[in-house]
């Protein structure tokens, strides 16, 4: 294999696994009953005029399955931590104790869990799409290296190579899936 299709089989590599990275993480934020700090991932908060993640300007932990706990750096921004948690619509109400935030993590009924389902669905779908596009745009540079002057067989063979790789990770995206869904729905 010539070096331009070996970097492009390494491209496309890299790139799906991204797209199962970030499906991991958007996993995260879907809540499957236990409390996490992961909860709180991607709430932005106004610290000092700039947009901040939580998890920067706030220690975030949990002391048992059902409550997080807010404890931010700087006791003034209970107040902004507070409205920012609420307006991510994440389902919490957080309780202001004066030096922390209390969020008790409700307990999910059968139709809200099947909700979370579709929505991890939806999720893994999106990652499947974007794992095709990377097969797609790595199958272009394939054919122009095929243009460039690369061995026909070359490239056939990497196509195959590319083929494979596509349908390993949807495979993975199938079972990071699986697995969310075992989570969600166990009580």
């Amino acid at each position: 294999m010539t070096e331009d299709a070996q970097f492009c089989l390494d491209e496309a590599d890299e790139s799906m696994q991204n797209a199962i990275s970030h499906l991991e993480r958007e996993f995260h934020k879907i809540r499957a009953g236990k409390a996490s700090p992961q909860m709180l991932e991607g709430v932005l908060i106004d610290y000092y005029g700039s947009m901040t993640p939580i998890e920067q300007a706030a220690n975030i932990n949990t002391p048992d399955p059902r409550q997080i706990i807010v404890q931010p750096w700087d006791k003034s921004l209970l107040p902004i931590i507070d409205k920012a948690i609420i307006a991510a619509n994440l389902g919490f109400n957080p309780q202001n104790e004066g030096e922390i935030l209390r969020i008790k993590v409700p307990i999910i009924t059968e139709e809200r869990r099947k909700e979370m389902v579709k929505k991890a669905k939806v999720e893994t779908e999106n990652s499947k799409i974007s794992i095709r596009n990377i097969r797609r745009t790595a199958n272009e540079m394939a054919k122009q290296l095929e243009k460039d002057g690369t061995p026909e067989d070359d490239v056939k063979k990497l196509l195959e190579k590319i083929q494979n790789l596509t349908n390993e990770y949807i495979i993975k995206a199938d079972k990071v899936f699986e697995a969310k869904e075992k989570d969600i729905m166990t009580v």
